[in-house]
């Protein structure tokens, strides 16, 4: 399927990013997926104390990728099966954040996460960023295979779309167009007002009751300074990247982040993150999808990054 693509500005003094729309599913069953750029490839890391005092760094990414501005909707997961998708039960959507199409799709494992966007790529033409057995499994990627990357053996680096790693997600959700980062994804050091749903800057939905949540994908609170909207409260937020970081066994746990609809402000801040067994389903856990360049791309970018270092290293 041919993707048809929308690129413009977003308004806002806070907002310099582009946004780019790709389509997806076919005929009555078409849907899109909005992503926003996160550019300035090559930026440090954060280096910080998690919420158990452990020393961590993140957010340093060689180059400039797309990141979904929203939450996957149950109505993409449906419009996606009903075109050919497979690999996940769409029943489970509903046990965590009631039925509305336009709300997250919440209740899926990480494992169907995965499936879902390994059809994303298929259905487009692209290579499955995951690799899965006849039985369902998930496998690491071999040297003999093409698009082998030995530092992340989850993710085939000929893939376009997936889930994003530690470093993508907290980079489009911390960080700022100026490369500042922040506590909180709405560009601030101080927690957002909460808010049952709706678009004012610095706002999220969280410390709601159970039963009073998630809110619509698109009235997920403000946005970030990248341009994406819910990183922070609505659902909590899969990330491709196992809890210890190497992606090298396909059983490891899996990291969460951002927080839920009925979590307090320390879920949702940049030092909060938790794991869970990738089959877990039924939770309070949606989906955001990254748009990652080809490998090609992703060269030139850190090429381009080293250059400028060693530049810099030679005139100091």
């Amino acid at each position: 399927m041919k993707l048809l693509l929308a690129v413009f500005v977003l308004a806002g003094a806070s907002v310099q990013s582009q946004m780019i729309t790709q389509n997806f599913g076919t005929g009555a069953n078409q849907f899109s997926i909005d992503f926003v750029s996160i550019g300035n490839a090559g930026n440090s890391s954060y280096n910080g104390t998690d919420f158990v005092g452990k020393s961590y760094s993140a957010g340093a990414v060689s180059y400039s990728f797309y990141l979904g501005k929203f939450e996957i909707s149950r109505d993409a997961m449906i419009k996606a099966s009903l075109s050919g998708a497979t690999g996940y039960n769409l029943a489970n959507m509903t046990s965590q954040g009631g039925n509305g199409l336009n709300r997250p799709a919440t209740g899926i494992s990480w494992t169907e996460a995965a499936r879902f966007v390994n059809w994303l790529n298929t259905s487009s033409g692209y290579q499955s960023p995951y690799k899965f057995d006849s039985n369902g499994n998930l496998q690491l990627w071999t040297a003999s295979d093409s698009g082998y990357n030995p530092n992340n053996l989850f993710r085939n680096s000929l893939a376009k779309f997936v889930i994003p790693n530690a470093d993508e997600w907290f980079k489009g959700a911390y960080n700022s167009t100026s490369g500042q980062w922040f506590k909180y994804t709405t560009g601030s050091n101080t927690a957002p007002t909460s808010v049952f749903n709706g678009t004012s800057e610095g706002t999220a939905v969280y410390l709601k009751g159970p039963n009073n949540g998630p809110a619509d994908i698109d009235k997920a609170g403000g946005l970030s300074p990248w341009g994406t909207m819910g990183q922070g409260g609505n659902v909590g937020e899969w990330i491709e990247t196992a809890s210890d970081g190497l992606n090298d066994n396909p059983n490891e746990m899996r990291i969460w982040r951002g927080g839920t609809w009925f979590d307090a402000d320390v879920y949702l801040d940049r030092d909060h993150y938790y794991e869970f067994t990738p089959e877990i389903t039924n939770t309070p856990f949606g989906l955001r999808v990254a748009m990652v360049p080809e490998p090609s791309t992703i060269s030139l970018l850190a090429l381009g990054a080293a250059a400028l270092v060693l530049s810099k290293r030679r005139r100091a």
